[in-house]
């Protein structure tokens, strides 16, 4: 079983129209509402694939009452809180342009976050395989709170794969407690303070963090494909071309992809891509299906080109 916990999850709200035009009266083609945040969106894709999860996260308000209604057949244990869940906004255009708008979220007391913590300690006692954590974190966390996770996963012998950004991420990753880091190619130059237009600069940054002590790094380069550079080995994958209707977690279902299986390295990376890309061709935060999911037209390239452009590929 994967463990999820997600401590500013959402109701998602995706709006697809024709063009996004300022200060113009726009017709939307479709809308839809789905759970959202990174380690939601995570174990949805892993029980839509039929991996067993359970999402840990703090629910409040009416926006939270929606929530758990669109969670459906998910297992979840939430967290109640005095605040408001978040409701973010996504804007899809016809030729795949994303535009997000997310909000902040609600205000964690110490005495929830601490809450949170508790419940997530139950669950990691039943002996889950991996801990998915991720995403921003709510008014009032601690930037650590991510380390504290660790922690607590670290003391019931379960490995943590996070994927955050800013500084949640730069102080969860200088600890060097994380089995799994999953920044994408923005979010690794922004921890290392420096450009990373190359795929050797990608792997150089990747292995100075590893350095640190974290044991994998999965860079997602968005309509790139991904690395996944480990201490000794470094591999690059692609999906095929697809036209895309949103790319509003895909890089959840990447993360949701390589934790799904057990196989070697390079086969793990073929999976992550392949549900990413299945992701990027669904409209809103729908997650991929086994029918949508295509790893044999996933290519993978063991120790690749430090050379190549990243923009390129």
């Amino acid at each position: 079983m994967i463990l999820t916990v997600t401590p500013n999850p959402s109701v998602d709200r995706t709006l697809e129209i024709a063009s996004l035009v300022r200060g113009d009266v726009l017709r939307v083609h479709t809308a839809r509402a789905e759970a959202g945040g990174k380690g939601v969106n995570v174990s949805r894709a892993l029980r839509r694939n039929g991996s067993p999860t359970t999402a840990v996260l703090p629910i409040g308000g009416a926006e939270g009452a929606e929530l758990t209604a669109l969670l459906g057949d998910l297992p979840f244990v939430s967290v109640p809180i005095g605040d408001e869940t978040r409701s973010n906004i996504t804007v899809t255009e016809s030729d795949g342009t994303t535009t997000k708008l997310n909000a902040a979220g609600p205000a964690l007391s110490a005495a929830e976050t601490d809450e949170l913590l508790g419940a997530l300690g139950t669950e990691l006692a039943r002996g889950p395989r991996w801990l998915a954590a991720g995403g921003s974190l709510p008014l009032g966390v601690p930037p650590d709170l991510y380390v504290r996770v660790a922690r607590l996963a670290a003391e019931h012998g379960v490995p943590v794969a996070l994927d955050t950004s800013g500084v949640p991420l730069e102080v969860a990753a200088l600890t060097g407690a994380f089995a799994l880091l999953k920044p994408n190619q923005e979010e690794l130059a922004a921890l290392l303070g420096r450009e990373l237009p190359t795929v050797g600069e990608v792997v150089s940054a990747a292995r100075e963090v590893l350095s640190w002590g974290n044991r994998v790094v999965l860079v997602t380069l968005g309509g790139h494909g991904a690395l996944l550079v480990e201490r000794g080995r470094t591999w690059w994958a692609r999906g095929p071309e697809v036209a895309p209707r949103s790319t509003v977690g895909a890089g959840d279902c990447a993360l949701a992809g390589y934790l799904s299986t057990d196989a070697l390295s390079g086969e793990r990376l073929r999976r992550a891509v392949a549900w990413g890309t299945a992701a990027v061709s669904l409209p809103g935060t729908t997650v991929p299906g086994t029918g949508d999911i295509a790893p044999e037209a996933v290519t993978v390239v063991a120790e690749p080109d430090p050379h190549w452009v990243v923009k390129e590929l």
